[in-house]
């Protein structure tokens, strides 16, 4: 009716979405549905219903939901967090699922049972800053609840948030009485790693300025190939793309993210693609002074002039930070790449299925990358970076045949360096291939040899230390975990368990615990690193421990194999897995 009031009223807004609910859904569909199904009947109703929320209405893998308090909003959210992380029923192998929670108090409109307003967006847009796991709430939020509950409360910042008029400033809730569930966000990142006194950069994930969001691939894929391009660069240290890519589609504070990350320098921009045209904007900011602009620039060419932008990108970076290169080592960052654009953009499409290390995005991945390879043949990337595809068959036993797939994988990691000898992720790939047929020495002999092109390479690093630790030289191996950490702090949470597994065959098995205990607060779900914890406390003579971890291993896997994995693992000296069946035996767990 035309002139009707419009009804408003004063709420605390609950928004919350699951974290890499696209990725489970690809994974396990109907598994992913009943997990959820299951967590919403047996925790989030039960919480709403306990402190007298509203569920406004669900929206795919998010939630909104009304209350009269913000102390009942907040505490809420700590229940339903702490007794999501706590559960440890959520299957097999799967993906545990993780909530990411903002909350705003505000003025909303009511339409029937929904409601609108910028109440609400503020909400949701916390939501999107938030780290898997927590809560995120502003402060006007934050001025309700402080004194009123047991609840600790640590500002974030001002942050500028998208359609919202004024910064807004977000402050963390947790428990007062316990740390906030552990993501690996929450992790303190090293200051100035391994005592470097050199110039120090991210490059964060390009913003795609395209109208089609589809075309996400290709910004990431550009700002990944700055990343590859400056690592290579002596004298700079430059963050890995796990680490840096973490602050993806969220409003950032350069300042914060320089301190996380422990650079001096971070690169941000855009990446617009129309057509035949390609516009990229870069700006490189200095932490320390400020926030300021060191250099700063904008490329309009045509889209086959792509690698040139990079190129002129990169050397344009190198001259704002006052790097002095003699000629081949420019020489050395400016790639060789193919000059078929359809080639490069299945080689971009087939690297982010990659990336995402599932089952269907390998498969796609891999038809992606042999389209590369069929457009142009001498394109190493594309072979590298399929070897390793196929490697992640043979290892997940997702092929038919897997031995073929890591036979396969063998021939494209060997063509790659045939066709690039100076392409650090070629004798990366071949270093991982190599490593599962147990040719320690060859392979050890190439993940050196990426290292020596591109020092920063924290994934060749992390692979050096595995391969000495198969081949027996574990002590050399914690000191290349040590270095991979330091170019990406926000680190897959495997690697725990490899710098663990260095430290259990060194005899030190309360650091190797306490790094299994990391990995496992990231990833219950992993039957190795439980097994490998209940080796650890079989030695230190912790038996219920022991026995409990074992559990653990069989209501994750109920196929779990001990001896499948002695045959397996690609140890240089067999008799090396030998330590971890002789504390399980001190443990009791096996004969």
């Amino acid at each position: 009716m035309a002139g009707e009031r419009v009804q408003r009223r004063l709420a605390a807004i609950l928004a919350a979405d699951v974290v890499g609910f696209s990725s489970m859904m690809e994974a396990d569909e109907a598994g992913t549905l009943d997990r959820l199904k299951a967590i919403r009947r047996e925790v989030i109703d039960p919480a709403i219903d306990r402190y007298d929320g509203r569920m406004v209405k669900l929206m795919g893998d998010g939630a909104l939901v009304e209350f009269a308090s913000a102390v009942d909003a907040v505490t809420c959210a700590l229940d339903i967090q702490r007794a999501v992380y706590e559960r440890g029923d959520q299957g097999p192998g799967a993906t545990p699922i993780r909530f990411r929670v903002g909350i705003n108090i505000g003025d909303i409109i009511v339409d029937g049972e929904d409601i609108y307003g910028d109440g609400v967006n503020v909400a949701a847009r916390l939501e999107g800053l938030t780290p898997p796991g927590e809560v995120y709430i502003s402060r006007a939020a934050a001025d309700q609840v402080r004194d009123k509950a047991p609840i600790r409360l640590e500002s974030r910042g001002e942050h500028a948030l998208k359609n919202i008029a004024r910064p807004v400033e977000v402050f963390q809730a947790t428990d007062a009485d316990r740390p906030p569930p552990p993501n690996k966000r929450s992790q303190p990142a090293p200051q100035a790693p391994l005592g470097r006194n050199k110039p120090s950069v991210a490059i964060l994930a390009f913003n795609n300025m395209s109208r089609d969001p589809e075309q996400e691939y290709f910004s990431d894929g550009i700002s990944e190939d700055i990343i590859t391009d400056l690592s290579k660069v002596p004298g700079l240290h430059v963050i890995a793309r796990n680490s840096s890519f973490i602050y993806k589609g969220s409003p950032v504070l350069i300042p914060r993210v320089a301190a996380e990350l422990g650079v001096r320098y971070v690169l941000e921009g855009s990446v617009r693609k129309a057509g035949s045209r390609v516009r990229v904007t870069a700006q490189l900011i200095d932490a320390e002074a400020g926030g300021g602009h060191v250099w700063a620039d904008r490329y309009d060419r045509d889209l086959t002039d792509i690698f040139a932008v990079q190129d002129e990108l990169t050397q344009e970076i190198v001259g704002a930070l006052r790097i002095s290169l003699t000629r081949d080592e420019t020489r050395g960052f400016m790639r060789e790449q193919t000059d078929n654009l359809d080639a490069y953009d299945s080689f971009l499409r087939g690297r982010e299925e990659w990336w995402k290390h599932t089952k269907g995005g390998n498969a796609r991945a891999q038809d992606l990358l042999q389209r590369a390879i069929d457009l142009d043949p001498n394109y190493a990337p594309a072979h590298a970076f399929l070897a390793l595809a196929h490697m992640l068959d043979y290892i997940d036993k997702r092929s038919a045949v897997p031995e073929e797939s890591l036979v396969r994988a063998v021939e494209l990691a060997n063509k790659a360096v045939e066709l690039d000898p100076a392409y650090p992720n070629a004798h990366h790939a071949l270093a991982s291939v190599l490593m599962w047929t147990r040719q320690h020495d060859d392979a050890l002999s190439s993940a050196k040899r990426a290292i020596t092109l591109d020092a920063n390479f924290a994934d060749a690093q992390f692979l050096l230390g595995l391969l000495l630790h198969y081949a027996g030289r574990s002590e050399e191996a914690i000191d290349h975990f040590d270095r991979g950490m330091a170019s990406d702090p926000y680190h897959q949470d495997i690697y725990f368990h490899w710098r663990a597994q260095a430290c259990f065959q060194l005899g030190r098995y309360e650091d190797a615990a306490r790094l299994l205990q990391q990995r496992l607060i990231r990833n219950p779900e992993t039957d190795i690193s439980h097994v490998l914890l209940a080796a650890c406390y079989g030695h230190l003579s912790r038996i219920d421990e022991a026995r409990r971890e074992w559990d653990e291993v069989f209501r994750i896997n109920p196929d779990y194999s001990l001896e499948h994995r002695r045959k397996v693992l690609p140890y240089k000296n067999p008799a090396d897995f030998d330590r971890i069946v002789d504390g399980l035996r001190r443990a009791g767990v096996v004969d």
